[in-house]
């Protein structure tokens, strides 16, 4: 497939990271193959991690350290099932279109509600503007799968860009990790041109791919 001239050597790096930490999550869920443990149940716990982690976040004014610290960890947790989900149900030969729709759904929930319990801190501190580019970052974070999943329903690649699901988590659990030292706004601008530069990226790159002959 051809790539619009934005798409780089950082591009080839990340598809490969990824590629790599997908070979190590099946490789670590083979022996969950073989128990009762289904990937459902993996989705399921791992979104209730998330909306935990949210809550934690929500009520950071209380201890800030420790419960943006926990906010942290809880987000890491299920974020990481989310990726084992995927890789169990491909280890065990139980990968159906509604586990993968459900998988999908589930990945925009926990994000929803952390940024949405980000957005309640910065209100709670009258901080409008990081209010404001939290929203844009929780729209440009859904336009990002949402331009792929279109790419992808008429035949084209779509997975162009860095600001893909792995690197949106890594770039909130940032921010939370720093937040008592005053990073979070910092890490949201940051989401915010990721999410846009990829959703910008990915509408060039599919405007390419059919200029050469895409369906």
């Amino acid at each position: 497939m051809p790539k619009v001239p934005l798409v780089n050597k950082a591009e080839t790096i990340r598809q490969g990271f990824l590629n790599d930490v997908r070979r190590l999550a099946t490789r670590g869920v083979r022996g969950l193959a073989h128990t009762r443990i289904t990937p459902n149940a993996l989705t399921a716990t791992g979104v209730s991690l998330c909306i935990g982690a949210s809550v934690f976040a929500f009520f950071t004014y209380r201890y800030e350290l420790a419960f943006f610290w926990t906010a942290a960890a809880l987000f890491v947790a299920g974020s990481l099932l989310d990726i084992l989900d995927g890789a169990l149900a491909r280890a065990s030969g139980k990968v159906t279109p509604f586990g993968a729709f459900v998988d999908s759904t589930t990945d925009r929930i926990s994000e929803a509600f952390m940024l949405g319990a980000i957005v309640l801190i910065f209100a709670r501190g009258h901080a409008l503007f990081s209010v404001g580019l939290t929203v844009a970052a929780i729209a440009g974070s859904f336009l990002v799968s949402y331009t792929r999943a279109r790419a992808e329903i008429i035949g084209l690649r779509g997975d162009v860009g860095v600001g893909d699901r792995a690197t949106r988590v890594v770039v909130i659990t940032t921010g939370l990790v720093l937040a008592p030292w005053g990073a979070l706004p910092w890490a949201i601008g940051v989401l915010t041109a990721l999410a846009w530069y990829t959703v910008i990226l990915r509408a060039f790159f599919v405007r390419s791919q059919l200029l050469q002959g895409g369906k």
